[in-house]
């Protein structure tokens, strides 16, 4: 399978370096023919006149070009990067909706899809167990908040119960214990008393004396500790404690603060964590559901029912120069257009407009279509649109050829039309039915006026004149000439003062006026020239260049271009070109002869 799929990629190449060779040594013959017609040109008599004509005159502009279908379902690839055709359906075949088309190589998405599921499941893994965390998180914070709440409280508590409470009781204790040693003291001291007047009578004794003595010394020391202790409780323990406890209340709203600023914090954490983990989840899938979508893309069905026709088939000319055909194997990138799915019978011809003649052409302008292929029928047809800018990819093959793409849709019966057929667009541009015109060659301008040089007997006069539409061979004439006379088809450049215009196209021959004059269309009504666009519209058969091909559309100064590369070639590689072209050109150069 490898060697015939480079087998097929080694023919392709060779085919596209002998096509490519080919186009080459078709240019350097045309510029043979050419620069022999030219050089026939430069040696013809400066005498050759035009008899001024009048008779039906039509104006327009031919371009080659291809037929296209009207309305078509363009098949591209939607596989990101490049994808091998696997599978392609043979072109031609009528296919319905649903049909395969192409099957891409899917191998390397299917090896990330099962990477891809992995990811999806250590994803939603960590999703799920970053919620639970939060859960966690959250619970434990109302914990932490609601004890530091419960601690604030009884630190609150603490603080009113001390002061209008504890305290209080403890200076009323104290109160009382002094009161207490004080009649204690006063009774011991009224029994000393006694005792002394008993002791003194000889009633008590001594040591009688000497106990109620103690016992007053005992009651003077109560009630000093007493008054001490109240003492003490209001100068010292009352303060320390009331600061103590209004401290521990204050602490107690701080650490609430802190604890209620640290489960938010762990919250908002726990929050963004799982959020992160959701997100993270989320885009894994989403990448598995488009790996899921490129895999399903790999397989190209018909939207609808039509006939197969290649891209590569279907576009021609600088779009589809260097282009491989599109074939198994071949490597496809995205978004390259791979299947055309005519959807109707109409069809539309696609030509290039030369910006010379782009002022001429208007869209609704009616069209004679012949077909190469259907010598024997002539379809009609309208311009449709007129590209804004020129064709970007001829611009790149050169840069001096500016080209418009130029859509005309065909009307009426398009019976054996076929997509990629090669026709032949006659833009009708004016119809007169009876006008005035000579060659385009035989007007110049002089010192900035529109001229012709006129023979009056022996002597030739320069002639101002009006002119109008012309079609690169024949310019219409509004004034200044009448039918025959006779003009100059060569006439003199005056130094520093006569430029030709307009310039001819492809050297139009000036030897047999008589053939022009027989060869224009019949005449035509101007409300005939959309509707009967085939009664007028053959040309002057006067031109002795080539009438189709790549050099149609081609300037004066183009051609001249073309020319000096053939001049600046060496004598070898003229040599072996004419050696590998020698039969076309001696029948270009017996076709110049003629």
């Amino acid at each position: 399978m490898v060697s015939q799929a480079a087998g097929r990629a080694g023919g392709r190449k060779r085919l596209l370096w002998a096509g490519a060779a080919g186009v080459l040594a078709v240019v350097v013959l045309v510029a043979l023919a050419w620069s022999g017609a030219f050089a026939g040109s430069a040696g013809q008599s400066q005498d050759a006149l035009f008899e001024v004509a009048e008779g039906p005159l039509t104006i327009s502009v031919t371009e080659s070009g291809t037929v296209q279908p009207k309305d078509q379902v363009i098949i591209k690839s939607e596989v990101e990067g490049t994808t091998a055709i696997l599978y392609l359906i043979p072109e031609g075949n009528r296919v319905q909706k649903g049909d395969l088309l192409v099957q891409l190589d899917s191998s390397n998405l299917e090896d990330s899809k099962v990477d891809q599921q992995i990811r999806v499941q250590n994803a939603e893994a960590s999703a799920v167990s970053s919620r639970e965390n939060l859960a966690v998180v959250r619970n434990q914070a109302q914990s932490d908040v609601d004890k530091a709440e419960l601690d604030l409280k009884f630190a609150g508590e603490d603080l009113k119960n001390y002061k209008d409470g504890e305290y209080p009781n403890q200076v009323k204790e104290l109160e009382a214990s002094i009161n207490l040693a004080q009649e204690e003291l006063q009774r011991a001291q009224d029994t000393l008393q006694w005792s002394s007047i008993l002791y003194q009578e000889k009633y008590l004794s001594e040591s009688e004396l000497k106990a109620d003595q103690l016992a007053v010394n005992k009651s003077q020391l109560d009630l000093e500790l007493a008054q001490s202790k109240l003492a003490l409780l209001k100068d010292y323990t009352y303060k320390r404690t009331l600061d103590e406890l209004e401290s521990n209340a204050k602490q107690a709203e701080m650490a609430l603060e802190r604890t209620v600023r640290k489960a938010s914090a762990n919250v908002a954490q726990a929050e963004a964590n799982a959020k992160a983990a959701e997100s993270e989840f989320n885009r894994q899938q989403d990448k598995l559901s488009k790996i899921e979508d490129q895999t399903k893309k790999t397989k190209i069905v018909a939207p609808t029912d039509g006939l197969v026709v290649y891209a590569t088939s279907a576009q021609t000319g600088f779009r589809h120069f260097g282009t491989e055909p599109l074939d198994e194997g071949q490597q496809v990138r995205e978004r390259q257009e791979l299947i055309y799915l005519p959807t109707g019978s109409d069809f539309k011809a696609q030509v290039s407009v030369h910006e010379s003649s782009l002022e001429k052409i208007t869209v609704g302008l009616a069209v004679r279509i012949t077909v190469d292929a259907l010598p024997s029928k002539v379809f009609r047809g309208k311009v449709a649109s007129i590209a804004p800018l020129p064709d970007a990819r001829s611009m790149f093959m050169n840069p001096d050829l500016k080209v418009y793409p130029t859509e005309i849709n065909i009307e009426g019966g398009a019976n054996g039309l076929r997509s990629g057929m090669t026709c032949k667009a006659q833009i009708i541009v004016a119809q007169y039915p009876s006008a005035i015109y000579v060659p385009v060659q035989a007007i110049v301008q002089v010192k900035g006026k529109t001229t012709a040089y006129v023979q009056e007997g022996e002597k030739t006069e320069p002639r101002p004149v009006e002119i109008g539409l012309d079609d690169n061979r024949m310019v219409h004439i509004i004034s200044g000439l009448n039918p025959g006379e006779m003009v100059l088809l060569n006439p003199p450049l005056e130094a520093g003062g006569a430029t030709r215009e307009p310039q001819p196209q492809e050297g139009t021959e000036t030897q047999e006026p008589a053939s022009v004059t027989r060869e224009q269309p019949a005449a035509s009504t101007p409300a005939e020239s959309t509707a009967e666009p085939e009664a007028a519209a053959e040309q002057p058969a006067d031109s002795q260049e080539p009438s189709s091909g790549p050099w149609q559309n081609l300037s004066e100064e183009e051609r001249q271009k073309m020319r000096e590369r053939f001049e600046n070639m060496s004598e070898e590689e003229r040599a072996a070109m004419r050696e590998r072209m020698s039969q076309g050109q001696t029948q270009g150069q017996r076709g110049a002869s003629e």
